[in-house]
């Protein structure tokens, strides 16, 4: 299997994960304040990794100029970002929030094009973002038909998130590659929680509410192992061997990957505008991939630059 289709894979992979958390999410923040619950995620999975780590006999980098990079990533990536969903959520329907982070890729090759030497924007990845973005737009269709409830304040906090995960997916390709396995993740969870433990007990003030049910608890525990924990693992295993804008094509995948397991889990029958939403997303993120670069260097070639050959 070559390189192309191991990130595929790895892509499917981080989009599964990835998948669930906005459930986790509308669900957790029904009782857990949006700081809190933020914190809590950050805490849990920094722990985690932290312990994977220390059990594999290694340890994280002392203090230096990397840890400038992991407070950076800390903040742009998880902190922020985290907050402002677990927020907005509260205020927009969950497939306005869908399409709107399905604007994180617009921005990452835009972004990547003028910070990342090797990641500037082709005929292929522009075309590919586009399909995409163009097929999140089919799946979703029919939840916009039905009316879709949203505040000015809660779109521009999912907006400002994506910005947010753009900006953190060209920061860490450029400055936190070639790092041991695991570092870089639980380094990052760990400046997120230095962040968010005090701001949630100033604003929160968690100590003061009841205990959360069951069911918000099980939610945050998943948000924290699965939705931050290997999925950031995954993240930088990623970063190692693709693009940035490839990176976050994940945010077209996993609507794609909901569809998939409702198939599989819950019988449902698709309609035209999931397969076309799909093959479009598929499409776009092949293209992305360098699937069908020797297709576009022909298409977009000019007359009389090819070179004869005896």
């Amino acid at each position: 299997m070559n390189n192309k289709w191991k990130n595929f894979l790895w892509l499917m992979l981080l989009a599964a994960l990835w998948g669930p958390s906005f459930i986790f999410i509308k669900v957790a923040v029904e009782e857990i304040p949006p700081i809190t619950l933020a914190a809590g995620r950050v805490a849990l999975a920094a722990l985690l990794l932290y312990l994977v780590l220390r059990i594999q006999g290694r340890n994280l980098p002392g203090f230096g100029t990397v840890w400038k990079h992991f407070a950076i990533m800390g903040f742009i990536s998880n902190a922020l970002p985290f907050v402002l969903f677990s927020w907005g959520e509260q205020y927009i329907d969950s497939a306005m929030a869908a399409i709107l982070n399905g604007t994180t890729p617009i921005f990452t090759i835009l972004l990547a094009h003028f910070f990342i030497a090797d990641d500037r924007i082709t005929p292929p990845k522009m075309v590919g973002v586009l399909l995409g973005f163009g097929g999140l737009i089919l799946l979703i269709l029919p939840s916009l038909f039905d009316g879709v409830e949203a505040t000015t304040w809660g779109l521009l906090a999912i907006t400002v998130a994506a910005v947010f995960y753009a900006m953190a997916i060209v920061y860490s390709r450029k400055n936190l590659r070639g790092l041991p396995p695991m570092v870089a993740p639980t380094a990052q969870l760990t400046m997120a929680a230095v962040y968010l433990i005090p701001l949630s007990l100033l604003v929160d003030m968690p100590q003061t509410l009841p205990l959360p049910g069951w069911q918000a608890i099980a939610s945050l525990l998943a948000l924290a192992v699965f939705g931050t924990g290997i999925a950031f693992v995954i993240y930088y295993r990623l970063l190692e061997g693709s693009s940035a804008t490839y990176l976050s094509m994940v945010t077209y995948l996993i609507p794609v990957v909901g569809i998939i397991l409702g198939v599989l889990v819950l019988d449902e029958q698709l309609s035209w505008n999931a397969y076309a939403g799909c093959g479009l997303i598929l499409v776009g993120v092949m293209a992305v991939n360098g699937v069908f670069n020797h297709s576009f260097s022909k298409l977009f070639r000019r007359p009389g630059s090819a070179v004869a050959r005896p």
